[in-house]
């Protein structure tokens, strides 16, 4: 295998172990919230079905908890066996997040033990609940400190380059980059939002097989207002984002925005076709509203590709990917808003057969939005690993094997996928809503 084909199949199993690690990771984030959420609902109204909602998600978490494990691990043993270059030279500014995400989770995992071990222990739920707040930080936490990592090498700071060599390392200065605010907000919120359309899918699913019970509408309700309220945060934070990338990496805004020639008053490019590389036909064009997103001044000059080399211009079709990011997003802000207004003006379209399905469908199609986003940060930044400093060919190993490596790793993933959704699927089917409500009815008496 020659080093060209090292470097392909480093960035395809990374790229592999990336997109199956972010399904576990985000529901790892963001079920802990709206878990307690469910519980403080509960305790508030002394509503049984909140507290129930509690349990039952808290059951489904631990199996995600369990993966994302694994996973996680995998990503750590990748990062050194795939991209030694990168690990040798900026080993010793991620050490410090990286640190910092084990010991989140660690956080996280220790209260969510307790948590999980005193249920029905405490008089007063409301000290039972308190233990979810450790959880839910320790899992946001752990977002943010590996976030961190990903926006240094977007926009490494806190060093000095000297003859191939980081030296003068401030490990906090390289963690609080310029990239950080915007990615982690934006990890966070859709984390939160994606958490909460996955949960609100189940809910729908369950309501359109035909079980009426006030614990699935209760669910839909929570889930979809939850989902409401991250999704519009999401935009907002889109847009800073969008306001970075045009100051700090005006490459990555031009390559997914197919933006080619510096000008003013630019227009944001949507949908379309490229053609011989440059020609965008099909696309609907939105005048001003680059220049916008770019500098919130609709006159405003945007950087085009023209200004870059062109062995430094991300692959353009990361514009496919932002397209496919937003128009999710948008959708599912849409769909939830319908719902919390459709239950607030009380109109029984909420409850259609159509409407529940979009439901059901918004979940996968927010992990899908989960993904894509993923995938554009990532490209987004090529040919660079250290935006830069580094490029992703100067990084990768030159080991052989590392095609061997991928298909065992598919293998590891197979077995993960499929084990998980087994237990899940039968945890909760042998247990239905119905039974449990019935069993702790009979326990009260």
């Amino acid at each position: 295998m020659d080093n060209e084909q090292a470097v392909f199949f480093s960035r395809l199993l990374t790229e592999l172990t990336l997109s199956f690690h972010i399904i576990y990771a985000t529901i790892g984030v963001g079920i802990p919230l709206l878990i307690f959420i469910a519980q403080w609902m509960g305790i508030k109204k002394q509503d049984e079905h909140y507290i129930l909602l509690a349990r039952r998600w808290t059951r489904g978490f631990i199996i995600t908890v369990a993966v994302g494990v694994v996973t996680g691990t995998a990503i750590g043993l990748q990062l050194n066996l795939l991209w030694p270059t990168f690990m040798e030279l900026a080993g010793n500014v991620i050490a410090l997040p990286l640190f910092m995400e084990t010991f989140a989770f660690f956080f996280e995992a220790i209260f969510l033990g307790i948590y999980l071990y005193t249920w029905d222990r405490f008089e007063d739920q409301r000290k039972h609940m308190l233990l979810l707040i450790p959880v839910a930080i320790g899992a946001s936490f752990s977002a943010v400190f590996i976030t961190m990592v990903n926006a240094f090498m977007n926009a490494p700071q806190g060093f000095e380059f000297s003859n191939g060599d980081l030296i003068n390392v401030q490990p906090i200065i390289a963690m609080f980059n310029p990239a950080m605010p915007t990615k982690v907000a934006h990890v966070l919120a859709t984390a939160y939002m994606t958490s909460a359309f996955i949960l609100a899918a189940i809910g729908a699913y369950r309501l359109l097989k035909g079980s009426n019970h006030d614990y699935h509408k209760k669910a839909l309700l929570l889930t979809m207002k939850v989902g409401l309220v991250f999704s519009i945060a999401a935009a907002i934070i889109g847009d800073f984002s969008g306001k970075y990338l045009a100051e700090y990496q005006p490459e990555k805004l031009a390559a997914l925005e197919w933006h080619f020639e510096t000008e003013e008053a630019a227009s944001l490019t949507l949908f379309g076709i490229l053609e011989n590389g440059e020609e965008v036909k099909y696309a609907l064009k939105i005048p001003y509203a680059l220049s916008i997103l770019a500098h919130g001044d609709p006159n405003a000059e945007v950087i085009g590709l023209d200004q870059f080399p062109e062995d430094e211009i991300p692959p353009l079709y990361i514009h496919y990917l932002f397209i496919t990011m937003v128009l999710i997003g948008m959708f599912a802000a849409l769909l939830s808003s319908f719902y919390v207004l459709g239950n607030w003006l009380r109109r029984k379209f909420i409850f259609k057969r159509f409407f529940l399905w979009l439901i059901v469908v918004s979940g996968p199609l927010s992990m899908l939005a989960i993904e894509a986003g993923w995938w554009l940060a990532e490209v987004g930044r090529q040919p660079w690993v250290l935006r830069g400093l580094l490029k992703t060919k100067d990084a990768a190993t030159t080991s052989g094997q590392v095609d061997l490596m991928l298909y065992l790793f598919i293998l590891l993933y197979l077995v993960l996928g499929f084990a998980s959704a087994f237990v899940l699927i039968r945890m909760f089917k042998h247990n239905p809503v119905e039974q449990e409500l019935l069993d702790r009815q009979k326990e009260r008496r």
